[in-house]
């Protein structure tokens, strides 16, 4: 359900000049509206002189609209609109202000001073605590007060007797946000039980298929909430990109990452998948609940580039099959002292180019993000759930710079946040250096993990002894999953490569055996798959002193050597062939002793991480005369 939102931010420096013609009153027009729930305030409509009518926020300058018939305006040159609404009485009261072009869309404004316009829908509802976990509100079960709950862009407190009104269009879908000390019951599939679809028409016509009619509103739409003891430190599972083609790819995510992380899933609380649950057929979203709910643990879900509907023409369409599975695809929960917010950050089609698509973020999921953080203690830790790196790449444009902007001022007043995001299919620590040019300024950096992909490689690669593809990353990290552990507002993540112990956090790879004092090109290799540029990697041969090893940005030769060995095959192999490979973010380097006496020697590197903890790999290789 992708509504489209007007974004002050998005609409900086718009300036369409156009006269408008007719004959018209015009200062009917004029006045002062506001904007609630929005990253846009209010803003001014005015005349200069009899007929040129013009727009003015601080965030745009002012813009002159051009009259199209009455009560219909436009920015011409970005495709925008600006629709005038009148009461029963034909007075201008109210307005629609959208620019399709940057793919801002709509948001409802009221004339200060004017009667109401006709009336927007309004659900009611409760939250309550389910005593009887039966799902349904039963005499005694009493309401939860100061509980959020939101339709996608305004965020309500219930009241004393955990009641709550807010408006809803015809495509719309309603949440309660999960508040600390308190959990939804789960679906058979362990998807939390927190949303309300409202589609009373159902979704339009889309290949794989929507929600179908809801009808009208219930007289009441309740959340259950059950009550529980929830610490203060907990740990959460996530998977990047599981992304199954095919049947045969969901029985390898099976056996696979979920297997795994089943055996691991004790005291874990959650689990999120960022974004690619499926890779484009839709039809797999069923089987790929089906294989998570094997992990047994609540699972939370973000929406990516291959769980879109290709066939929308408008990107509040694309997501009709993700909504149909999974409700809402831009919400949050709180567990303990961390605030999660999960934003589908792809904008489709591309809204420059209408070809493909583009990271980024809608006018009614800031002012979402805005109105949610309204009610989250500044010492909360802020975690987004993410699908496309919000990190600014350079040389690529991948994610559109003002609504990265506008986020950063959002959390400007929240010094601890992490975002988790995926899609890249390798691993990356990235530090975002929120300054002046990012657009915020603040003491402490924003962090995000792109997190390693549960299908790794795509499910390439050969195959191991249970018949999986290994799918080794292009960056050499292998195939696997995270561990985000919270304590408070602290956290430390970490990684585990399937098939592998879990203190398997660095590959090494340098020769076997090297000539008795002489030079070499050969170098010892170390990939620290949880490394940032700002840990310190060393090793040592033998018990010699410790050396720093040097960060360089080269390919991983491991895993060069790996897509090499597949292409000098005599004969075809079981698997598909790896992906080229990429620079390695996390790669370091040391030159290997040969003036050592002939014979055996160790290897030792060891690493220490961000949170200040050292891990370690051992290796030898052999001096020969």
């Amino acid at each position: 359900m992708k509504k489209m939102l007007l974004t002050g931010v998005a609409m900086l420096g718009i300036f369409a000049a156009a006269q408008a013609g007719g004959k018209a009153n015009w200062q009917e027009y004029a006045g002062r509206y506001t904007v609630y729930g929005s990253v846009v305030d209010a803003f001014e409509v005015a005349l200069r002189g009899d007929t040129l009518l013009t727009i003015f926020t601080p965030e745009m300058g002012e813009a002159t609209l051009l009259c199209l018939e009455k009560d219909r305006f436009e920015f011409p040159q970005y495709g925008g609109l600006v629709i005038f609404e009148r009461n029963g009485r034909q007075e201008v009261a109210a307005c629609r202000i959208s620019v399709a072009a940057i793919d801002v869309g709509e948001i409802r404004a009221q004339k200060v001073g004017a009667s109401a316009a006709p009336a927007q829908p309004v659900v009611t509802g409760y939250v309550y605590e389910d005593l009887d976990r039966n799902g349904r509100r039963d005499r005694g079960e009493r309401g939860v007060a100061q509980v959020c709950v939101s339709n996608g862009r305004e965020v309500v407190l219930t009241d004393a007797a955990g009641k709550y009104s807010l408006p809803v269009g015809d495509d719309c879908i309603v949440f309660v946000v999960k508040p600390a000390g308190y959990r939804p019951a789960p679906d058979e599939f362990n998807l939390p039980k927190t949303c309300y679809v409202h589609k009373p028409a159902g979704s339009p016509k889309v290949f794989y298929g929507g929600t179908p009619p809801t009808g009208a509103l219930p007289a009441s739409v309740d959340f259950a909430l059950q009550k529980y003891d929830e610490p203060e430190a907990f740990t959460a599972l996530l998977f990047g990109d599981t992304q199954p083609y095919s049947e045969q790819e969901v029985e390898n995510l099976t056996m696979g990452a979920i297997a795994e992380a089943r055996g691991s899933a004790a005291g874990v609380s959650f689990g999120i998948t960022l974004g690619d649950l499926v890779g484009d057929r839709l039809d797999l979203h069923l089987p790929y609940k089906n294989a998570i709910r094997q992990i047994g643990v609540p699972w939370y879900n973000v929406m990516g580039n291959h769980d879109m509907n290709y066939d929308a023409t408008e990107d509040r369409f694309s997501d009709e099959t993700f909504e149909a599975h999974f409700g809402a695809n831009t919400y949050s929960f709180t567990y303990g002292k961390a605030h999660f917010i999960v934003l589908d950050n792809i904008l489709y089609p591309h809204p420059l180019t209408g070809k493909g698509y583009w990271g980024g973020l809608r006018s009614d999921q800031l002012a979402f993000v805005r109105n949610d953080l309204a009610h989250v203690p500044h010492d909360r830790l802020i975690v987004l759930a993410v699908h496309i790196p919000l990190a600014d790449v350079e040389g690529e444009n991948a994610f559109r710079d003002a609504d990265r902007q506008a986020l950063y001022t959002l959390l400007k007043d929240y010094p601890d946040v992490l975002i988790l995001s995926a899609h890249t299919h390798i691993q990356a620590q990235l530090p975002h250096a929120v300054g002046l040019s990012q657009g915020a300024v603040r003491e402490k950096p924003i962090y995000e993990y792109n997190v390693g992909t549960a299908c790794g490689d795509w499910y390439s690669g050969v195959l191991n002894e249970r018949g999986i593809p290994v799918a080794t990353m292009r960056d050499g990290t292998p195939a696997g999953y995270a561990f985000l552990k919270i304590d408070g507002n602290q956290y430390v993540l970490d990684y585990k490569a399937l098939g592998k112990p879990s203190d398997y956090q660095i590959s090494l790879y340098h020769p076997k055996v090297v000539p008795f004092r002489q030079a070499t090109s050969a170098a010892i290799y170390a990939n620290f798959f949880m490394g940032t540029p700002a840990d310190t990697v060393e090793y040592r041969i033998d018990d010699g002193a410790w050396a720093r090893m040097r960060r360089v940005e080269e390919f991983d030769p491991a895993y060069y050597r790996y897509v090499q060995d597949w292409d000098y095959m005599e004969r075809l192999a079981s698997g598909r062939r790896p992906s080229e490979p990429v620079v390695c973010p996390h790669l370091w380097k040391g030159r290997i002793a040969t003036m050592l006496p002939v014979g055996e020697h160790r290897i030792e590197v060891r690493a220490k991480d961000r949170f200040r903890r050292i891990h370690t790999a051992k290796g030898s290789y052999r001096v020969e005369n």
